[in-house]
């Protein structure tokens, strides 16, 4: 198996590379790193905030920028388990874990 990443591939990394949990992490947080750069602030992906205010005014359900987070990784966790094994499943659920444990800290 390879080991290096793909750059045809939504995580960047071939879904046969058999990843270890320190390179999900790393990739996890690289990948946050580059969509604050073109989506956010230069501290971070910073978007969930806004996204459950504006879902609340569309649907009326509240949650917190921690729940939002925890929806996404649920989401992930979800497409985890349909179909073929998706390294960008795993690599996108522990940032949003990541950020949701960042939510959490902040109160």
């Amino acid at each position: 198996m390879s080991s290096a990443p793909n750059p045809h591939s939504l995580s960047g990394w071939d879904d046969e590379v058999e990843l270890s949990a320190d390179m999900i992490l790393d990739q996890a947080a690289s990948e946050m790193r580059d969509r604050a750069k073109t989506y956010d602030k230069p501290q971070g992906e910073r978007s969930m905030a806004a996204t459950v205010s504006a879902f609340s005014a569309i649907t009326g359900v509240t949650m917190n920028e921690q729940q939002g987070w925890q929806f996404m990784e649920v989401l992930k966790m979800v497409r985890s388990n349909q179909g073929a094994y998706r390294a960008d499943s795993f690599i996108d659920g522990a940032a949003y874990a990541a950020l949701a444990g960042e939510a959490a800290a902040r109160g």
